[in-house]
């Protein structure tokens, strides 16, 4: 924003931006609510903590590759309101949080992946309690709470490239404690870089960004392909009551659903870049991080 411009302007621009009820015309689906201007850095995930009833957000804030420590979790409130940037801030001394991703809570704790590693906070204070360094892992993008007192990773397998991006070749997916144990469930380099996932009756059910491909994992490590959508890039993952998943699509910008019947729909279009997908179980809401453009949807079912 320009400096030069009158103190009674930028109130005005600014009081705009931070309006929660700035709404989408003529898009495909419902009511969308857009959160923009209050400070996200590239905003990859973001999880409704029922408990406090806010929004937890993470934030890149820089090279998502890049150990910078100057990643940062968001809170904000269901109306849209900001109550506080960086609630947890890699900046702090305390915190270990480089270019956080995937969120999910377990057990009163919030599980964070970046990078190599997941951090680790104790809710509700925001507490750090761990710091798991995964050995062989590259970039640990999706998770999801598991049947105990662990969550399940993946990582999509990705290093620095000279024009952006290379296959890293660690596509895999791990088990993570709250102790900082973890273990290897899953490791295949022909996944397609692994994004979103979720365990579902005995079963992990992932996407993958590189391939486009979704399909599912039992207990026995047998992989089942599941219907594949008309494009890929696809990150964020969710299941609803009735059956259906959501899955979010860079290549198609938009939230795809998977209809019980195997076909596909679409949510909602127009989505640039979404990312790891959220749910408000209270509003019956889906939260959707725009990665490049610094904002937050709310999509009313």
């Amino acid at each position: 924003m320009n400096l030069f411009f009158k103190k009674v302007i930028v109130a005005s621009i600014l009081s705009a931006l931070l309006c929660p009820a700035s709404l989408f015309a003529g898009n495909k689906g419902g009511k969308r609510t857009v959160i923009a201007g209050v400070g996200f850095a590239t905003p990859e995930s973001v999880e409704y903590y029922a408990a406090g009833d806010v929004y937890l957000v993470s934030n890149i804030n820089g090279d998502p590759l890049k150990a910078d420590n100057n990643g940062f979790i968001s809170k904000l409130s269901p109306e849209g309101k900001l109550l506080d940037l960086k609630w947890i801030d890699g900046a702090n001394k305390r915190v270990t949080l480089h270019a956080p991703k995937g969120v999910a809570i377990k057990a009163n704790k919030l599980y964070v992946t970046d990078l190599n590693q997941v951090q680790i906070f104790q809710l509700p204070s925001g507490k750090q309690t761990q710091s798991v360094t995964i050995k062989g892992s590259s970039f640990l993008n999706g998770i999801t709470p598991g049947e105990g007192d662990f969550v399940y990773v993946t990582d999509s397998g990705l290093k620095a490239g000279k024009e952006g991006y290379d296959p890293s070749g660690t596509d895999a997916i791990y088990k993570v404690w709250a102790n900082g144990k973890y273990k290897l469930v899953f490791k295949d380099n022909t996944m397609g870089r692994p994004n979103g996932i979720l365990a579902v009756d005995k079963k992990l059910i992932v996407v993958s960004f590189g391939s486009g491909e979704v399909f599912s994992i039992n207990a026995s490590g047998k992989k089942t392909a599941m219907p594949k959508p008309a494009k890929g890039g696809l990150d964020g993952l969710l299941m609803l009551d009735d059956g259906r998943f959501l899955i979010s699509s860079w290549g198609e910008s938009a939230i795809y659903i998977l209809n019980t019947d195997n076909s596909y729909s679409i949510l909602a279009d127009k989505l640039d870049a979404p990312a790891d997908l959220g749910f408000d179980t209270k509003r019956n809401r889906v939260l959707v991080p725009l990665f490049k453009q610094n904002k937050l949807v709310f999509l009313s079912l």
